[in-house]
């Protein structure tokens, strides 16, 4: 294997496990909780980009799928990507996807980030609230109302942090030749 693709594998392994990790920080509100994904999500994008960034998703994803407790509340197996929250999981990948892919066809700055990242947030209240609304069988204002609503200021000052934190630590490893 390539220098180069071992470093893109190991970076978008990293950063799946930095999901994973975020994902531990949560607070249970209603039938979604509020948890460190997202901002996990926007991060990966922010800093390595689209293809990378869906990748490690991706990654996400499959290790949550076959069991292991990586999904929030150290959950994981089938029955959470098929059950009310799992339309935000599936979100992850296009969001990472979209959110990198504005940045790398405009500029990597934080404003920039923080346009991408809030797009990117809406992208994920949509798969996500998607699923809630079929899977719980609710109307689609009642699953925007669980879904979307609550998630939007958290959703906003998530993109913030991402974006700033984001570019500040893409920069700090282009300078480092790491990235």
């Amino acid at each position: 294997m390539h220098s180069s693709k071992l470093r893109a594998l190991i970076l978008a392994s990293i950063f799946t496990a930095i999901t994973a990790i975020l994902a531990q920080l949560q607070v249970q509100l209603w039938v979604v909780p509020f948890s460190g994904q997202t901002l996990a999500v926007g991060l990966t994008a922010t800093i390595i980009g689209s293809k990378l960034g869906a990748l490690s998703m991706f990654g996400y994803l499959l290790i949550g799928l076959i069991g292991l407790p990586v999904f929030s509340g150290l959950s994981g197996g089938p029955q959470v990507l098929v059950g009310p929250t799992g339309g935000y999981i599936f979100g992850f990948i296009a969001t990472a996807y979209i959110t990198g892919f504005i940045l790398e066809k405009t500029s990597f700055n934080f404003r920039m980030a923080l346009i991408a990242n809030i797009v990117g947030m809406f992208v994920t209240l949509a798969f996500g609230m998607t699923q809630l609304k079929f899977v719980a069988e609710l109307s689609w204002s009642a699953a925007m109302a669980s879904g979307v609503y609550p998630f939007l200021i958290v959703g906003i000052i998530k993109a913030i942090l991402a974006s700033w934190l984001g570019i500040m630590i893409r920069n700090r490893l282009i300078k480092a030749n790491l990235l």
